[in-house]
């Protein structure tokens, strides 16, 4: 896992932290708005539909293997269509791509909000999921072209951190408020702000560049093989908790998931245009990042999956209660995040990183000390608020790690692969956490229920820790790369410089 160097992110002096204030003018707070708000909306819904999970479920009369995609249909959509969605931001325009994937996102809620089947509502989130995978990268690669790489990057970045995590941490709050009057309604709250921010990217984002009249190549043989792997891969990851890790159906999916992806790579090598240029996988900071990202939203999604259990299924309490409690962390980050990207002009992106896993195993072992009884303001809240400390730096720095030094023309897709590893990290990680806690129906037997959120609790301490120490490390490692490579040309100056003086001395005896 290559992490940056501790020096600014900007790559200039140390000073740089002392630079005047970037100073924005209303046309660009207000595409930063629109930007980052249809990021918010992509976040949004990935959660809150999942509070009224149960209310669908029970109104449909669905089994529980079947409402269970209520949920898995948004992360397939959005998983499998992240790497597609990236490069055709770089083909096809960035403003172009993020329109339509606002327009799709707006009729996939509509559709589920509409639906009078459980079928309905799953085909309605699969779309949503798709839309999604359109915006996110688009929405990311929109900000990297009109914001210069430094200070001004770094605090646009700082600002869309903080909606996307806001969004995820107060979709709980939101879901759990209007599943109260309908489940319908997290569906239908989609639809006008996607139609805004509609409007609004039509009037504030500029119109992408006129093409040059060269001839286009879409690479579809690789968008078929890869976008059916990244299906096929969530797919099998989201089922795997229900079928079983080494039941002949999931090995099956996953099987065919990597033989996809093996003929995507050669079809890739020998493409003239390949939608994935395989030299961007050799950019350890890209790929860094990107598992960096896995293991941030892939334990805070552990996290909040095991403590709304705990709080709703162990305690008792209410979705609406459930939500409040999460508010703290949205809080925390909306906050934070603004400042972050100030941070990272002054220490670089390591430090930021570090000190934002590190808060993560804090947290994860603090929450590990709930019981049957335990004080929520005592044991839950100490936890969630290092979790809203830790949040904003480790994803500010990892977004701005993955996009800085790619090339104009390749950050669509260093989005769409750095948001990949955001959705199968969630995925992975979460499904692990799921198998580690074993059965969860019998609510009786309340022991094994704590005994439950426990062994998943050690989980995400487990990757969190890993997470911090590969930094230093990855640190060390690379600092131990340049001497090497930089003694023999130190040796080659010495010698150089030597040799005069030892034939003097030849010459003097």
């Amino acid at each position: 896992m290559a992490i940056a160097d501790d020096v600014p992110a900007d790559g200039a002096s140390p000073d740089a932290g002392k630079e005047a204030p970037v100073r924005w003018g209303l046309r660009e707070w207000l595409m930063l708005v629109v930007v980052c708000g249809a990021f918010s909306l992509d976040a949004l819904d990935n959660i809150m539909v999942g509070i009224a999970t149960p209310q669908i479920k029970d109104e449909f009369d669905m089994s529980t293997s079947a409402a269970q995609w209520v949920v898995s249909a948004y992360v397939l959509g959005f998983g499998g269509f992240l790497l597609l969605g990236g490069r055709m931001a770089d083909l096809l325009g960035k403003r172009r791509v993020f329109l339509t994937g606002l327009t799709v996102l707006a009729v996939g809620s509509l559709a589920g909000g509409l639906a009078t089947s459980g079928v309905m509502v799953v085909v309605g989130r699969l779309v949503m999921g798709i839309g999604a995978a359109l915006t996110a990268p688009s929405a990311l690669s929109i900000i990297v072209g009109n914001f210069p790489e430094g200070p001004q990057r770094n605090r646009a970045v700082g600002i869309y951190t903080a909606c996307g995590a806001v969004g995820y941490s107060i979709g709980v709050v939101v879901g759990g408020a209007l599943t109260e009057a309908s489940w319908r309604w997290t569906f239908m709250l989609s639809v006008p702000v996607a139609v805004a921010a509609l409007v609004g990217a039509l009037v504030l984002v500029p119109k992408d560049p006129a093409h040059d009249g060269g001839k286009r190549h879409y690479d579809a043989a690789g968008a078929v093989t890869v976008t059916a792997a990244m299906l096929l891969l969530v797919y099998g990851i989201v089922q795997a908790p229900t079928e079983g890790w080494l039941s002949a159906p999931t090995l099956g999916v996953l099987a065919v998931a990597v033989l996809l992806l093996a003929v995507f790579a050669v079809i890739e090598s020998r493409s003239p245009q390949p939608l994935l240029r395989l030299g961007l996988l050799r950019n350890k900071s890209l790929v860094g990042a990107s598992l960096i990202a896995a293991a941030i939203l892939g334990t805070y999604m552990s996290y909040q999956f095991i403590g709304s259990l705990y709080l709703q299924t162990y305690r008792g309490w209410s979705p609406l209660e459930m939500a409040f409690a999460f508010l703290p962390i949205g809080l925390m980050i909306l906050t934070f995040a603004p400042r972050a990207g100030k941070w990272l002009g002054r220490t670089g992106l390591r430090w930021p990183i570090f000190g934002g896993m590190f808060a993560y195993a804090v947290a994860f072992l603090l929450f590990l000390q709930v019981g049957e009884g335990s004080s929520y303001w005592l044991m839950v809240l100490p936890s969630m608020l290092l979790i809203g400390i830790g949040f904003p730096f480790a994803f500010t720095a990892a977004n701005v790690q993955a996009t800085n030094g790619v090339d104009e023309s390749e950050q669509g897709l260093a989005a769409g692969i750095l948001q990949t590893g955001y959705q199968v990290g969630a995925a992975v990680v979460l499904a692990v956490v799921t198998v580690r806690m074993g059965n969860e129906d019998d609510t009786a037997d309340r022991p094994a229920l704590l005994d439950g959120y426990h062994q998943g609790t050690w989980v995400i301490i487990a990757i969190a820790a890993v997470s911090a120490l590969a930094v230093p490390l990855a640190a060390l490692a690379a600092r131990r790369r340049t001497a090497t490579a930089t003694a023999p040309a130190a040796r080659r100056a010495v010698a150089v410089d030597e040799r005069p003086a030892e034939s003097a001395g030849h010459s003097a005896g």
